[in-house]
């Protein structure tokens, strides 16, 4: 807290819209689903990062825990028995034709089970002691190759 109250308010200012500037220029930017303007909006950035309490990031550390290892059981069943498939959970075509899907993996099984190597968990808080997840969005090392 001392680091922030020595800090000039106008120079973090400049320096917040300079990383603006840098996102909107090399594209760290998204649009809003179903919004029909098409404007491309810059990712949420904040100079000073949030300060969560160690009790809070343990129960937030225990569920994205949780999250991730849901994730990494789900793709290794979509690339395995497709159980969720046949239980007709999820449609064949919603899998299948989903350009995210990659028919190479089936039947291949990562080191450690790890089918997704980096998960960006969107965490809102609603209360003082209430988070929520927005949207998981994960992918492999092979995305950063592909």
């Amino acid at each position: 807290m001392a680091w922030l109250e020595n800090q000039d308010f106008r120079k973090l200012s400049k320096q917040s819209l300079q990383a603006e500037e840098l996102f909107r220029r090399i594209g760290i930017t998204f649009n809003v689903y179903g919004a029909h303007d098409g404007e491309e909006r810059i990712i949420p950035f904040d100079l000073i990062p949030r300060i969560i309490a160690g009790r809070e990031w343990r129960a937030l550390e225990r569920g994205i825990i949780q999250r991730v290892t849901a994730i990494n059981a789900f793709l290794a069943d979509l690339y395995h028995r497709q159980e969720i498939i046949r239980a007709g959970i999820i449609p064949s075509s919603l899998v299948h034709g989903n350009k995210a899907f990659m028919p190479q993996m089936c039947g291949f099984t990562p080191p450690g089970n790890v089918y997704t190597h980096v998960v960006g968990v969107d965490i809102v808080r609603t209360g003082p002691d209430d988070f929520y997840v927005l949207e998981d969005n994960a992918g492999g090392l092979w995305r950063f190759f592909t």
